[in-house]
């Protein structure tokens, strides 16, 4: 089929490229005329595993090719998906729908009336059917599922299809775009429009809350003198809760939790619905930030002024360049107004690090950011933080002092190396802890 894909950051480039890689002709379409060049050039302005190569494969064939001209694009595309962004508001916590709007009405003032347009966005629920009311084109929504450093392998692979649609041609121009994917099996769930839009927000939602319990648990463990890592071992072994998403951290961040359950939060409110917990899950989340530095300061005697912190991590997740609310950075940054000394390193992020944190120090390996440091912590999950030597990392600190914020380290192993090793939720060393009875 000829499809266009409006927006090319993350989620349009990716889809764009992954529709090529089904078999269909693709036009990317974007406003930015400097995106647009690089993308025709086989450059991809962020850090996704494979996707550079499927853009310059397909670019290569000609089966996708990249353009600023909506009109060029309304006449090519039989189906028209929207992959723009919704940021928070800066007045609320509502999603921002500026480009969603924009995006729907220039690609159809020149789309064909027979084509279809369906939104891939996560937008607040309502938002297709206020859409379909004003364009004078068919639209249909299919909400994106994927996680960054595995989005080409969730678009071509994904564990589910949702498609919200009014007709029975929506739903059939849609699976005859998704034919390769259905014939390998993956379930489509079909759906009227509140139901898809709602599918996204609700996931993103309860992995958010997954998240936040196992951190609040941390704070109890904290409290008690329980170890949240068995605690978790423990209850996900259960079938019904599973292990994914237990695992006690700095928590989430990124361009999507964050501001998704907000916005999702914010509309409840406006249908008369309360989802109060998800503020809690949020404020959970931030308090393990506060930790982190209130652990730091404790390590450092009660102050980080002038100590020299190494912090392992800046994407805010492994497999990304992703900075947007970073908690490795937050924490960096808050320790810096301290008047800490901090030297921070990742494997990809460290450009789009610089240019948001500029009075922050960057290394460029793990052993120039560790070199002479009075304290780590271990804030991004890369895996190749897991595999620092403790005996050799060691050798190049000031002090052996780390904090695992994301509870990945082995720490048997650091701390047989001669470190004072913590993580959030677990109890602090036997020769820390007081004397009880005395």
């Amino acid at each position: 089929m000829r499809l266009t894909v409006i927006g090319t950051g993350y989620l349009g480039a990716t889809h764009a490229a992954c529709m090529a890689e089904l078999g269909h002709e693709v036009v990317g379409v974007d406003v930015d005329p400097d995106k647009i060049a690089a993308l025709r050039a086989g450059q991809v302005p962020f850090h996704e595993p494979g996707l550079p190569e499927l853009i310059r494969k397909h670019t290569a064939t000609g089966r996708l090719r990249f353009t600023t001209d909506h009109t060029e694009a309304g006449a090519f595309g039989e189906v028209h998906f929207v992959c723009v962004g919704t940021p928070q508001r800066k007045d609320s916590e509502g999603a921002d729908l500026t480009y969603v709007d924009a995006a729907f009405a220039a690609i159809a003032e020149h789309a064909a009336e027979d084509s279809l347009l369906v939104g891939k966005s996560t937008v607040p629920v309502g938002t297709a059917e206020r859409l379909a009311g004003t364009l004078g084109v068919e639209v249909a929504w299919n909400p994106e599922f994927l996680r960054e450093g595995f989005a080409v392998e969730d678009t071509l692979r994904p564990d589910r299809l949702v498609i919200g649609v009014r007709s029975a041609h929506a739903e059939t121009i849609l699976r005859k775009v998704y034919e390769p994917v259905l014939e390998a099996g993956t379930p489509l769930v079909t759906a009227d429009f509140p139901t898809a839009e709602l599918v996204k927000t609700a996931a993103n939602a309860f992995l958010a809350t997954k998240i936040s319990f196992i951190n609040a648990m941390a704070e109890l463990c904290e409290a008690a003198g329980g170890d949240v890592g068995v605690l978790a071992q423990a209850i996900g072994h259960d079938d019904r809760i599973g292990k994914k998403f237990l695992r006690a951290g700095v928590g989430f961040g990124g361009g999507c939790l964050p501001k998704d359950i907000r916005a999702f939060a914010h509309r409840a409110d406006e249908l008369g619905v309360s989802l109060a917990f998800l503020r809690e899950v949020d404020a959970i989340n931030m308090r393990r930030r506060d930790k982190v530095v209130e652990l730091a300061r404790e390590l450092c005697g009660g102050a980080v002024l002038g100590a020299r912190i190494a912090v392992l991590g800046a994407a805010f997740k492994p497999d990304s360049d992703d900075i947007r609310d970073s908690p490795a950075l937050n924490v960096a940054a808050r320790l810096r107004l301290d008047g800490a000394d901090v030297t921070v390193y990742d494997p990809e992020a460290l450009d789009n690090a610089r240019k948001a944190f500029p009075l922050l120090g960057y290394a460029l390996s793990a052993e120039e950011a560790l070199r002479g440091a009075d304290l780590v912590l271990h804030l991004t999950e890369w895996p190749q933080f897991r595999e620092i030597d403790p005996e050799r990392a060691a050798s190049l600190v000031a002090r052996p002092l780390i904090v695992d914020g994301r509870g990945a380290l082995d720490g048997d192993r650091w701390s047989a190396a001669g470190w004072h090793f913590r993580a959030l939720g677990r109890p602090a060393p036997v020769e820390e802890r007081p004397l009880q009875g005395l």
